[in-house]
């Protein structure tokens, strides 16, 4: 169930509004004259958001890039060149 609260709310309680978003984990849909108007949430959240929509691109991109026919790297042979130069030989 979302969380919809006024403007006024903003000015009034904001440190509720805080701990509402960190506690539920959950965005508090803000309203104007009756209408949405803004979205709040954690930053923890929004950062995870972020991190999932960038994510998804990466994956749209490797997705087309296999469609049109391009052709990877093979895990094991990445691997085995990023240990070498983390750990030196293998």
């Amino acid at each position: 169930m979302p969380y919809i609260r006024p403007i006024s709310d903003l000015r009034n309680s904001a440190n509720e509004i805080s701990d509402l978003c960190k506690s539920t984990r959950e965005p508090v849909y803000i309203t104007k004259n009756g209408t949405g108007d803004m979205v709040i949430m954690s930053m923890e959240m929004y950062e995870r958001r972020e991190a999932q929509l960038e994510l998804y691109a990466k994956l749209a991109e490797a997705e087309a890039e296999a469609m049109s026919g391009k052709t990877g790297v093979d895990f094991d042979e990445f691997a085995k060149k990023l240990r070498r130069k983390v750990h030196g030989t293998v």
